[in-house]
């Protein structure tokens, strides 16, 4: 501090630190709820949170979508005890495109030696009828839409097999021109899930073709299945394998979730817009340099505290507790004018948040059931009495 007589505290925080790029633009998902959101409600509620739809079964826990952009809107606030409650308030909020993920396998784990969970095997499932059937049930009827069903489930499958060459192979005498690789999918989910199995993850599928932007090549996200007994959870799974999973399979109206992703990419930065270091005023001494800490101790085999310059952004980051204003199912309901910049337009199923979210236009999201939630869970959303769906173009 020298000898200033003002105390300020540290820049930046040390629990993100390494700041370095993400690995992947498609986040691994740590850690998972232990609770689903209908039980965290019937725990708190009881029977009053049943006759709000709070019913406690086997759901996934998580959910893939695109971020599209930004608009603000008008709702009736309805946290209780603030000076707003009951009256309209300005928010800004946050369109996700949301398309129908389809359930390509499941992977079951057991507890292994060291006490982990350990993985005892997968089943995997044809989503050829999971994507037709995704078009025709939500993007069919929507007039700006012109391709037929064997153009999207084409488009996706040459996708897929750029992610992933094992499961998709050429057959040009076929439908489609690729084929997916199925082997006797009832026959190895009987092998894998009669042992003693304590965990189940679904492996999702996005279909960005369906999405707003021009995108063949999907995401596969590992996903836990939570909610009821291991039995009621593999049974639940048998269901949706090789299926279609819509975002109000997953979440309601109304509560919260996690958003985990990847923040927008800045590059390499100085310590002012890094970790906010204070610019002084100008003065003589500024020779020495200006917008930089000066002389620190040196730090050879240990880490560095104090702010130093390097990569801002892109960073792999968790937001808690965004809550979701309204679900739907077609998306030119929120899409403004001319569209969302750098996205376009949101065809079918979206998600409405609450604020911001970070990360660029385009950028992959993946939503969670809140791992800690906060005191206060609403039963229902909010009203929301206005929209803006002006044109962002040239705002």
């Amino acid at each position: 501090m020298g000898h200033r007589k003002l105390h300020a505290p540290r820049r930046g925080s040390l629990g993100v630190r390494p700041r370095k790029r993400a690995e992947e633009l498609t986040p691994r998902v740590r850690t998972w709820p232990a609770k689903t959101w209908a039980e965290l409600l019937r725990e708190k509620y009881g029977k009053d949170a049943e006759k709000h739809g709070a019913v406690s079964k086997p759901v996934l826990l998580g959910f893939a979508a695109y971020k599209a952009g930004m608009t603000h809107a008008l709702m009736v606030e309805d946290r209780p005890h603030t000076p707003f409650t009951g009256k309209e308030v300005f928010t800004p909020v946050t369109i996700l495109d949301a398309p129908p993920m389809v359930i390509l396998g499941l992977r079951a784990y057991g507890v292994g030696e060291q006490g982990g969970l350990v993985s005892l095997g997968e089943a995997w499932r044809s989503p050829v009828e999971a994507v037709g059937k995704a078009y025709e049930e939500y993007y069919s009827k929507n007039p700006l839409l012109t391709e037929s069903v064997d153009s999207v489930v084409r488009k996706y499958l040459q996708g897929l097999r750029k992610l992933n060459h094992g499961l998709v192979k050429p057959d040009p005498t076929g439908k489609y021109g690729f084929k997916f690789v199925e082997t006797n999918w009832e026959e190895a989910f009987k092998k894998v899930f009669t042992g003693n199995v304590v965990e189940v993850r679904a492996l999702a599928s996005t279909i960005p073709v369906l999405s707003g932007f021009a995108k063949k090549k999907p995401e596969i996200v590992e996903i836990k299945i939570g909610g009821g007994r291991v039995e009621e959870i593999v049974k639940y799974g048998e269901s949706v394998l090789g299926g279609l999973v819509t975002v109000r399979d997953v979440f309601t109206e109304g509560q919260f979730i996690d958003v985990i992703g990847v923040t927008k990419g800045k590059g390499f930065q100085g310590v002012v817009k890094r970790f906010g270091v204070k610019v002084l005023p100008r003065w003589h001494k500024h020779r020495k340099g200006a917008r930089k800490i000066g002389s620190r101790s040196p730090g050879f085999g240990t880490m560095s505290e104090p702010p130093q310059a390097g990569q801002t952004g892109f960073h792999r980051r968790t937001d808690y507790n965004k809550r979701v204003l309204r679900i739907g199912f077609n998306g030119l309901e929120v899409t403004p004018s001319g569209g969302f910049l750098h996205y376009g337009l949101v065809y079918g199923p979206y998600l409405m948040l609450k604020g911001t979210v970070f990360g660029p236009a385009k950028r992959l999201l993946i939503l969670r059931h809140p791992v800690r939630p906060p005191t206060w869970l609403p039963l229902e959303s909010p009203k929301i009495t206005y929209l803006n769906l002006e044109s962002k173009q040239g705002v």
